[in-house]
């Protein structure tokens, strides 16, 4: 088994948090994005959609997506539960981990892969090129600003994401809000919940993961 891991990249540090939460160790293969390796012949045997993480399996079998990733060890190494423990912890969990994927992280992406000059023509990831749509980037903008004060009014009501335990929605959230770096976004002052949150999944050992 192994990893393909880009050390810099948002999406493979969520595995790597949720690894580190669970004491797992996997050997991992460093995947060069700046340089275009993920479009080379080699890699794209390995996951034709040219993205990491992917996950090799000793079966030979690829996983090719994070949560999937992350799903799959879940369920090897249920303790400690991290996607829910019951049904009704799982969807919550789950609810909340799709919710701020697709309005944070996504949307932070979406400004990211539209106004950097380095991806032109590289406006989705994959393997297809497509062009970058400047409204989009602000669009993306707007969302992640929205983001934060949805982040900051759940946190008001909740120590954790999905309620009183640190899940693999708060590992979304911690890479959302570090990842918006990359556009020069930050929370406002006034986010106090979302800063005291901040705080203690960032203390974690597995934030250095």
């Amino acid at each position: 088994m192994k990893l393909y891991d880009c050390s810099t990249a948002p999406s493979p540090r969520r595995v790597r948090i949720f690894l580190a939460e669970k004491g797992i160790s996997v050997p991992t293969v460093q995947v060069d994005l700046r340089a275009g390796e993920h479009f080379g012949a080699a890699f794209r045997t390995i996951n034709p959609e040219c993205t990491v993480p992917v996950l090799e399996l000793d079966s030979g079998r690829h996983i090719a997506d994070a949560i999937a990733i992350c799903r799959y060890f879940e369920e090897r190494e249920p303790e400690p539960p991290l996607m829910g423990r019951d049904a009704e912890d799982k969807a919550i969990v789950t609810a909340w981990q799709r919710r701020l994927e697709r309005d944070g992280f996504y949307a932070v992406m979406e400004a990211f892969r539209n106004a950097t000059r380095g991806l032109k023509g590289r406006g989705i990831p994959g393997p297809d090129d497509y062009e970058q749509i400047p409204a989009l980037a602000e669009r993306g903008r707007a969302r992640v600003q929205r983001f934060f004060e949805v982040l900051d009014t759940r946190l008001a009501e909740s120590e954790f994401v999905a309620g009183d335990r640190y899940t693999i929605a708060d590992i979304t959230a911690l890479v959302t809000v570090d990842f918006a770096r990359w556009i020069k976004l930050t929370a406002p002052e006034s986010c106090a919940h979302l800063f005291r949150w901040y705080a203690a999944v960032t203390a974690r050992p597995s934030a250095g993961a």
